[in-house]
């Protein structure tokens, strides 16, 4: 839109509609394709590449905080004129997603056997469709700037090469391998899972001592365990070679009871000899621990269940049953043949699926794995050498740090058929294995064509580790977007996930890049309910965003969500804190439509910002959008954007509509034409340029006005950010207008004490304290005669105070508000002896700072100077309140 396009107050409705707005404003951009990345090749970049929300229903509240955080960054960058991209996308999230598409077949009848592998993925790939189509229009509904024409999916085709890629190439260098080995089963999906996605919650069990007899009947060994029914998997007993208990044990056999199969005890220093009986029960293909110990000692690996966690024909008699049936029925066994020595309560954290909720397993089983120390090894000695990247806040660098220093090995492949497909190949023939970055037509060992792919799939968080460079072309680095938009500058992204994805994306962007993928990480924290509470489904306390912008407009849920958090905090959602960014922004319709309607046939070339014919307001509001801007832009460059939301608010609310558009009344309503343009250049530039300050919090109703503003350009995502000009300091007029704005909330205060109201008209009397103050007094006394309403104003130094009045004692000035027959005398000297409280507390307060010997050796002496002027002023009110008692007491 032009200028053509900008009219005035009288075409705006009376009260902002931020459903219209929003739907207008979103087909405007995007279809002017104002947020596409790239047109800008002179300037800076600055990127930012979206967390892939999972491809798994809607988005939830956290999301919006999220996103909103990023894009109040990259709309400001963009209108600094930086060439930002903010790159979307989604993530195919294998569990999660195959979960839920299986979850619609049960209730259909069906499951994926039913269909076979091609079928069901057909299914998966439309629930993606869908998925995906629902998170486009949520992200428009909230605002997002988005570059679409680079929007990704982790399994789309450059990523899904990007995949194979990383995966032969750590293959190759011997950091990829296949082994048996203990790890994190999911019963219920019936896929491994890698460490941190294992929930641990606290759990009542029970801890269960059993006894287990000598073979020879010399004696038996107890042991105690949270899990009988893996003892039908033990396959030796281990005890401290030190443990004088047991020296003379070592080498013998017991006997497993129930089972009858002879077991070793064994010697290893894994055993505490001070914990419980000393003596430990080794199941190697079910405790990761016990499969080290298993190693050692070439102990035999006997699985006692299979994939859904029944029992296993291992198991004997108890084959079939659920692990936790078979539990039970061990339980009563061994008490039967009076093994149980006791059961104890005990509360102990049990490993969770974070997908699925059922209890993880540690089970025995060949699976793919990263061997993750060297990788490690290379960003500990980035991070501590100062070349890493910077987290904020920086107390999480120790967390990442931590998780990296005590690594282990991540299992990476998955058993489902939703997911990026293990690129080896098994041959039928010679049983070689051959792994390409292309699908294969022969096995490289003997060149027979009767090859298998694996049948795994690898973890989601593979692929989404390489989000910041696969989405921007990699491996081809000679990508145009590769080479300019990357490395990214800021993730943005919940404390909950540095494990699960920061990580591994600065591990595999310094392998495969050479460089760290973004320069800063901002950690946020969670969306609580009002309560604290972590919303989840069984609460039934999560909040939808498009219920949020339903009810309230989605400026509202984005300023409340942005300016309400603390980097690296929780944020708790409170619906009274959304109606609150509601009548904020109805705050600034109101205030922008009165404007408006004092700028009719106001056009751009009219504004003419002359310092020297402006009144003291003008050049007030002006200092103070000065200092506004200034810090807007470093608290967002600092990421705190709490204190941003402060910063606007109270210049908003408070100096631009409550004081300075009242000011601006008495020019734009007055007889003096050149005062009024003055005016309405002021009034229009500052409106103008506030406008684009809130913009990156509030676009849509920022937009909205700007459109009706006399401007020059077609969109304000795209208008140029406001920046400190040093022509608009005005610290004489500031000083001027802080005098104004005291006097007349004192003598409102006054008024509101005695109930006189405003539409009375009344007397003041001003005794300035210097010739200064009486100049700026009465050089301004049209702003006090309107906005104190009075019927009567001296201003003179030389008064005698009136007798009776009412009084109040401001910096520099007294005021005298003579109003015979409307005050009883002992309120008024009441209310001075209660004020006179307050300063006496005010001197004593500084006197005992000032008398303070570590204050005063610590402090800065500027810092020492303020606390001895502030005494003085005090001291200066106290000896005139003093007086004022005095008098009305005569």
């Amino acid at each position: 839109m032009t200028e053509a396009n900008a009219q005035n107050g009288l075409t705006m409705p009376t009260t902002y509609e931020p459903k219209e707005a929003e739907r207008k404003w979103t087909e405007y951009w995007l279809n002017n394709g104002f947020f596409k990345a790239g047109s800008r090749t002179d300037a800076e970049t600055y990127t930012i590449v979206i967390p892939p929300p999972n491809v798994t229903g809607v988005l939830h509240i956290g999301h919006a905080l999220d996103f909103t955080l990023q894009d109040i960054m990259v709309r400001a960058k963009r209108m600094q004129g930086y060439d930002a991209l903010w790159l979307p996308g989604t993530d195919h999230a294998g569990i999660a997603t195959q979960a839920k598409v299986e979850q619609k077949l049960r209730e259909e009848g069906v499951s994926r056997y039913d269909l076979g592998r091609e079928k069901f993925l057909e299914k998966v790939w439309d629930w993606k469709e869908y998925s995906q189509k629902t998170i486009h229009e949520q992200w428009s509904k909230m605002g997002f700037s988005l570059d679409y024409s680079r929007e990704r999916f982790t399994m789309d085709e450059g990523l899904s090469q990007a995949v194979r890629e990383v995966f032969v190439r750590l293959y190759e260098k011997g950091l990829i391998y296949r082994g048996n080995k203990i790890i994190n089963w999911d019963p219920a999906a019936r896929t491994a899972l890698s460490d941190i996605e294992v929930e641990y919650k606290e759990v009542q069990g029970a801890l269960y001592h059993l006894q287990y007899p000598l073979k020879d009947g010399s004696g038996h060994i107890v042991v105690a365990t949270t899990r009988p029914e893996t003892m039908l998997g033990d396959t030796a007993v281990a005890v401290h070679p030190e443990d004088e208990r047991y020296k003379h044990m070592i080498g013998k056999m017991l006997v497993l009871p129930i089972i009858g199969r002879e077991i070793p005890v064994i010697a290893d220093e894994y055993v505490d000899k001070e914990f419980g009986s000393g003596a430990v029960k080794i199941t190697p293909a079910h405790d990761p621990n016990d499969f080290e110990v298993g190693l050692r000692h070439d102990l035999p690996q006997i699985l006692v269940m299979d994939e859904s966690g029944k029992m296993n024909d291992a198991a004997g008699k108890y084959a079939g049953m659920d692990r936790f049936d078979c539990r039970k029925q061990i339980v009563a066994d061994m008490k039967e043949q009076g093994v149980l020595l006791r059961i104890e309560e005990h509360t102990h954290q049990v490993g969770h699926s974070e997908r699925s909720g059922a209890v993880v397993e540690p089970y025995l089983s060949t699976q793919w794995f990263v061997k993750m120390q060297p990788l490690a090894d290379r960003a500990i000695e980035v991070q501590k050498s100062g070349q890493g990247v910077r987290f904020v806040p920086d107390r999480f660098e120790k967390t990442y740090l931590h998780w990296i220093e005590n690594i282990r090995d991540w299992c990476i492949s998955r058993q489902l058929w939703w997911g990026h497909r293990i690129p080896a190949w098994y041959c039928e023939s010679c049983g070689g294995m051959t792994v390409a970055s292309s699908d294969p037509s022969a096995c490289k060992h003997c060149g027979s064509a009767s090859i298998q792919q694996d049948n795994d799939v690898l973890d989601t968080w593979f692929s989404s580790g390489l989000w910041p460079f696969s989405t921007l072309g990699w491996p081809n680095e000679q990508s145009e977007d590769f080479k300019r938009f990357y490395p990214t500058d800021v993730l943005v992204t919940g404390y909950d996930i540095i494990f699960f994805w920061v990580a591994r994306m600065i591990f595999t962007a310094l392998e495969f890049t050479d460089q760290n993928p973004f320069k800063d990480v901002l950690i946020h924290g969670l969306v609580r309910d009002s309560e604290g509470r972590k919303m989840s489904k069984s609460l039934g306390n999560g909040v939808d965003p498009l219920e949020v912008i339903e009810k309230y407009g989605a400026d509202a849920m984005r300023f409340m969500l942005s300016t309400g958090i603390t980097p690296g905090q929780d944020l708790r959602f409170r619906w009274e804190r959304v109606e609150q960014a509601r009548n904020f922004a109805n705050k600034i319709w109101n205030a922008s439509r009165f404007a408006l309607m004092n700028l009719q046939d106001f056009t751009a070339e009219d504004i003419q910002l002359d310092t020297d014919k402006m009144n003291t307001a003008d050049r007030w509001i002006l200092h103070r959008l000065n200092e506004t801007a200034r810090e807007v832009t470093r608290l967002i460059d600092s990421y705190e954007f709490g204190e941003t939301g402060r910063v606007l608010y109270n210049f908003i609310w408070d100096d631009l509509c409550d004081w300075y558009i009242e000011f601006a009344k008495l020019s734009l309503y007055g007889t003096d034409a050149e005062a009024k343009k003055t005016t309405q250049s002021v009034l229009s530039y500052v409106l103008d340029q506030t406008m684009r300050l809130i913009h990156p919090f509030m676009p849509f109703i920022s937009e909205e006005i700007w459109q009706h503003l006399p401007h020059q350009g077609e969109t304000i995502t795209l208008a140029k950010w406001p920046v400190y000009e040093a022509r608009f300091e005005a610290d004489a007029a500031v000083k001027e207008m802080e005098l104004l704005m005291d006097v007349i909330r004192a003598v409102r205060n006054i008024r509101a004490e005695v109930n006189v109201p405003m539409s009375k008209k009344v007397e003041l009397a001003v005794k300035p304290g210097s010739e200064e103050i009486s100049a700026v007094l009465t050089r301004n006394r049209h702003y006090i005669e309107r906005f104190c309403g009075t019927s009567k104003l001296d201003i003179a130094a030389s008064m005698a105070p009136p007798e009776k009045a009412m009084t109040a004692v401001v910096t520099g000035a007294e005021l005298f508000l003579p109003l015979a027959g409307l005050i009883d005398i002992a309120q008024e000297v009441g209310r001075l002896e209660k004020e006179l409280a307050t300063l006496n507390g005010e001197v004593e307060r500084i006197d005992k700072k000032l008398a303070n010997e570590g204050f005063v050796a610590k402090a800065p002496a500027a810092v020492i100077e303020e606390e001895r002027r502030k005494r003085e002023d005090y001291i200066d009110k106290r000896d005139k309140v003093l007086a004022r008692i005095a008098e009305l007491k005569s």
